[in-house]
C-alpha cells in the first residue's frame, strides 16, 4: 500500500479499486500533473476510469489533505502528494519544470515578517516564477536543497503495480 492509500485508510475513506490506481499515479508521479494527465495515466492502467472519476477523487483527496494542489500559472491545477517535508516552488516559464526547494533563510523570515505583523504563522505557499539565465549553474550555500521536477513524465514510465 502507498502512502496516499495509508493516509487514505487513516481517515477512513471508503478505497475503491479505481481510487487505488489514482493514488498509486500520484503517489508514482515524479512531477506535478494535472487531472488530464492523472486521466491519461490511469485509464492506460485501467481502462474503466473515467474522467469524472478522477476529478471526484482528486477533490476527495484533496478535501481529505492528502494531495495539495497548485497552480503554476498555465491555467491548470496540478497535484502532488501532501507531506510532511515542506518545499516551495520554482517553476521554469519556458519549460515548465518545476524546482521543488527548501531555504532555511525564507522560513526564517516568513516567520519574522508575520511576528512584525502581529501574526503567528500557520503556513505558506511559496512560488517563483522565472528563466534559466544562460550558462548560471545553481549556487549551494547552508541551509538550501533543491530537486529539479520534469513538466511530464512519460506514461510508460509509470510503473502499474
Amino acid at each position: 500500500m502507498d502512502r496516499i492509500e495509508k493516509l487514505c485508510a487513516e481517515r477512513g475513506m471508503r478505497m475503491t479499486e479505481q481510487r487505488r490506481v489514482i493514488a498509486r499515479v500520484l503517489s508514482s508521479a515524479e512531477d506535478h500533473p494535472d487531472v488530464e494527465e492523472l486521466y491519461r495515466r490511469a485509464s492506460s492502467i485501467d481502462p474503466h476510469i473515467s474522467i469524472a472519476t478522477v476529478y471526484r477523487t482528486v477533490r476527495l483527496f484533496e478535501e481529505a489533505g492528502v494531495v495539495e494542489k497548485h497552480d503554476f500559472g498555465d491555467g491548470r491545477s496540478r497535484y502532488e502528494e501532501a507531506g510532511d517535508d515542506h518545499h516551495d516552488h520554482l517553476i521554469d516559464t519556458r519549460s515548465g519544470e518545476v524546482i521543488e526547494f527548501f531555504d532555511a533563510e525564507i522560513e526564517r523570515l516568513k516567520t519574522e515578517i508575520a511576528e512584525r505583523l502581529g501574526f503567528e504563522l500557520v503556513g505558506h505557499k511559496l512560488e517563483l516564477y522565472g528563466k534559466p539565465i544562460p550558462g548560471a549553474e545553481p549556487s549551494s550555500r547552508e541551509g538550501l536543497v533543491f530537486e529539479r521536477r520534469a513538466a511530464r513524465v512519460d506514461p510508460d514510465d509509470i510503473d502499474p503495480v
